[in-house]
C-alpha cells in the first residue's frame, strides 16, 4: 500500500494539533520514521553523549536501519493516525462537579472533609513533569489551608506513579546541564518540605505500582494504603542516581538498614506484601475490594475532629522536622553532584536508548 504525499502532508499537519503528549518514546519514533520518509537511513555523525536530546534522535533514526523510505511513510501515518483517533475517543473527560479547576495534570477535589488530590497523567504511568512538581506543592499548600480533615493522593488509572519523567533529562542542551542539575535540586528540595511541612493527615492510596520520587516520600505520609498488586521500586543506582525524599534517613529506621540498603543501594523491588511488613505500607487490600474499603475508612477518618488530628500529628512529626530538612538539604546535593556525573549521564543515556528502540 501506498502512501500519497497528501497523506503524508496532513499527517504532519495532525501533529501540530495533537492536544496530548504522547511521550517521549512515541515523539522519538515519530521523528525516526519522519527522518526514514524524507531522507532515507541515518546519514549524520553521531552527537556527543553529552547532546541528550540529539543524540537520543540519532539513536532512534539509526534503529531504523534499511527500512524503505516507502514502509516508513506509511507507518509514519499510520501511527499519526493512531495517537489522533486515541485521542478523539478518550480525550474528552468531564470535571467531576467537585473538581477545582487550574491544574493541568492533577484532579483536586475536596468532599467529606476529604481533600483527594489525583496524579493524572495516565497514559504517562503519572509521570511527574515538572509541572506536576509545582502543581502538587500548589495543591498541597492549598489543602494545607482548606477545611478539610484529611489529605488523600492517589494516581489515575493503573500506576499510582511512574517516578521522575526522564523527558525532565532529556530535554536538556548540552550547555544547560549544570543549570538543569542547579534548578532540578531547588525543585526536589522544595517539594520535599512540602511534604515534611504537611499540617494535617497526609495519606497515600497508592494503587498500582509505584516507582522513585513517588516511593521515597511515602515515609513522609501518615499513612499508606495499597492495593495488593502495587509495586515499590526505587532504581536509583541503575540510573546512576542516590536516594531522595529523605528516604535515606527514613527508610532505615522503618524498615531497618538492610532491608532499606536493599532498596535504595540494590533496586529490589517490593510486593505491597513485603512493603507492609517491612513497615513502609500500613494496610493492604484485594485489588478488587481497593477502592471501596479504603474511601470507607477514610470517609471515618474524616469524620473526627480536624484540630485534634492537626495537633496530634504536630506532636508526632514535630521532634523530626529539623532532622528531615537536613537530610532533604543533604540529598538534594547529593543528587546535584550525581546528575553532573559522567556515570549518571551515560546511564540515563542508555536508559533512553533502550527506551527509544522500536
Amino acid at each position: 500500500m501506498r502512501v500519497s504525499q497528501e497523506d503524508f502532508e496532513k499527517a504532519k499537519d495532525q501533529l501540530k494539533h495533537l492536544k496530548t503528549d504522547p511521550g517521549n518514546e512515541v515523539k522519538l519514533k515519530i521523528y525516526a520514521l519522519f527522518k526514514q520518509a524524507t531522507q532515507g537511513p541515518c546519514n549524520t555523525p553521531k552527537p556527543g553523549m553529552l547532546d541528550f536530546i540529539n543524540k537520543a534522535k540519532w539513536d532512534a533514526w539509526n534503529s531504523l536501519g534499511t527500512l524503505p523510505q516507502e514502509s516508513a511513510r506509511l507507518q509514519y501515518v499510520d501511527l499519526v493516525s493512531g495517537l489522533m483517533s486515541s485521542e478523539t475517543s478518550s480525550y474528552v473527560k468531564e470535571t467531576p462537579p467537585d473538581s477545582k479547576s487550574g491544574y493541568e495534570t492533577l484532579e483536586v477535589s475536596t468532599k467529606d472533609n476529604i481533600t483527594k488530590i489525583v496524579l493524572n497523567r495516565p497514559k504517562m504511568k503519572n509521570a511527574i513533569n515538572v509541572k506536576m512538581y509545582e502543581e502538587i506543592m500548589k495543591a498541597l499548600e492549598k489543602a494545607a489551608k482548606d477545611d478539610s480533615v484529611i489529605t488523600v493522593l492517589t494516581g489515575s488509572g493503573d500506576y499510582y506513579c511512574s517516578g521522575n519523567d526522564l523527558n525532565n533529562f532529556a530535554n536538556v542542551s548540552a550547555g544547560g546541564i549544570k543549570e538543569m542539575a542547579d534548578s532540578g535540586a531547588e525543585l526536589l528540595k522544595n517539594f520535599v518540605k512540602h511534604f515534611i511541612d504537611f499540617p494535617k493527615p497526609l495519606i497515600a492510596v497508592v494503587n498500582g505500582p509505584a516507582v522513585g520520587i513517588s516511593v521515597t516520600v511515602l515515609g513522609l505520609f501518615d499513612m499508606v494504603y495499597a492495593t495488593d498488586r502495587a509495586t515499590f521500586h526505587t532504581p536509583f543506582s541503575n540510573l546512576g542516581q542516590s536516594p531522595e525524599g529523605c528516604s535515606s534517613y527514613v527508610f532505615p529506621k522503618i524498615m531497618g538498614l538492610a532491608k532499606a540498603t536493599e532498596m535504595l543501594l540494590f533496586n529490589k523491588k517490593l510486593t505491597a506484601a513485603e512493603a507492609c511488613s517491612q513497615g513502609l505500607v500500613t494496610e493492604i487490600f484485594p485489588d478488587n475490594a481497593f477502592q471501596k474499603e479504603v474511601w470507607e475508612r477514610l470517609k471515618a477518618y474524616a469524620s473526627l475532629p480536624r484540630n485534634s488530628l492537626a495537633i496530634s500529628k504536630q506532636l508526632l512529626r514535630s521532634m523530626e522536622k529539623e532532622k528531615l530538612h537536613e537530610v532533604n538539604s543533604r540529598e538534594c546535593e547529593c543528587l546535584k553532584e550525581r546528575w553532573l556525573s559522567d556515570e549518571c549521564m551515560s546511564a540515563v543515556m542508555s536508559f533512553l536508548k533502550k527506551k527509544s528502540k522500536l
